[in-house]
């Protein structure tokens, strides 16, 4: 662990299943990678009881800290969307003993993660490469990401300076696009009334996909949880489990292209969260661009537009010490830069 003078800030990004810590300090790769550790939110009662735990873990006391939480950031109370925990923004910083603290949202976070991605860090997904970053004056990119649920924001470069974009873009309406989709839709109304795309874009959206599709097929569905679908997608045992994760990966497609039209995100679309990483094969060869691309007139468009996979484990850690270093004044690269991985 480093000495305790050259660290700054205590970065949190917590999500409705974990919580993640690190500390970070103030150079081009902040996160201190030792320092990195997470925990079940279902083993503490709150995230100040999380945070204190991991500090005495740590032997570490800094002053500053920057939370990047899953809900919505307006006021001093913070409710996080799938957990049912309440954040008082100055309770938790006295509490901590911070001279200051700054809760973001987890997709502004994960959106201030991207000027400080590496190559190591994300995949393409299709033929488009990512776009230099020599003549970077502006730049609108979207993120997406399902975990848990769905988040969505965005990041904004504009002469120079870093903007994140915090939404709740998970919880718009769901569109289907084909007549398979409409049974989904209706399956799934009967259930919840509205249907929002993190509905079906989430862990428990793939459970809610399996699910009506075993009930469009009148087949008995199994309890199966998001993981059993995904093994059984791999191994290819059960048709329900396949297909589920082929619409999982095809709406995914869809909203992403629909959030280009919708930010004006001509630069890119980075796909975050957890259930990225183990569906990028499906990702790739399934219906994901193809939808992505389907925009009808602005089809030719969306096909240069890149979408990348983020496979850092800790992007939302990294956006949340790239808030930090933002809120210090120090600079941060432009996004889509070739630099290597700092040590």
């Amino acid at each position: 662990m480093p000495d305790s003078d050259i660290v700054s800030t205590l970065v949190a990004d917590l999500g409705g299943t974990n919580v993640r810590f690190a500390l970070a300090r103030n150079t081009p790769r902040p996160l201190i990678d030792a320092s990195i550790q997470h925990y079940a939110v279902a083993d503490f009662p709150s995230l100040t009881a999380a945070a204190l735990h991991y500090l005495a873990q740590m032997k570490a006391q800094p002053q500053h800290a920057v939370f990047a939480v899953a809900g919505k950031v307006g006021s001093d109370e913070i409710r996080i969307t799938n957990l049912p925990w309440i954040i008082s923004i100055e309770r938790t910083r006295k509490d901590l003993l911070l001279s200051s603290l700054n809760i973001i949202n987890d997709f502004a976070g994960m959106s201030m993660a991207i000027p400080l991605l590496t190559d190591h860090d994300v995949e393409t997904i299709g033929d488009q490469s990512r776009p230099s970053a020599e003549t970077a004056t502006s730049r609108t990119i979207g993120v997406i990401g399902p975990g848990t649920g769905l988040g969505v924001g965005a990041y904004l470069l504009r002469d120079g300076k870093h903007y994140p974009l915090q939404t709740e873009g998970g919880h718009v309406a769901f569109a289907p696009s084909t007549d398979e989709e409409i049974e989904v839709l209706r399956y799934l109304s009967k259930r919840f009334g509205r249907v929002s795309n993190e509905r079906l874009v989430s862990g428990s959206g793939l459970v809610n996909l399996y699910q009506a599709l075993c009930a469009i097929a009148s087949v008995a569905a199994e309890d199966f949880a998001p993981a059993q679908i995904t093994r059984h997608m791999h191994d290819r045992s059960n048709p329900q489990c396949v297909r589920a994760v082929e619409i999982f990966c095809a709406v995914l497609g869809t909203i992403a292209g629909d959030l280009v039209l919708t930010l004006g995100a001509w630069d890119g679309i980075y796909l975050a969260g957890g259930m990225v990483p183990p569906m990028l094969p499906w990702l790739r060869s399934g219906e994901f661009r193809r939808r992505f691309e389907d925009k009808g007139r602005f089809a030719s468009a969306m096909q240069r537009v890149p979408t990348l996979a983020i496979t850092y484990a800790y992007a939302g850690l990294l956006g949340a010490a790239a808030t930090a270093l933002a809120n210090s004044g120090d600079a941060l690269p432009a996004p889509f830069s070739q630099h290597k991985a700092v040590d």
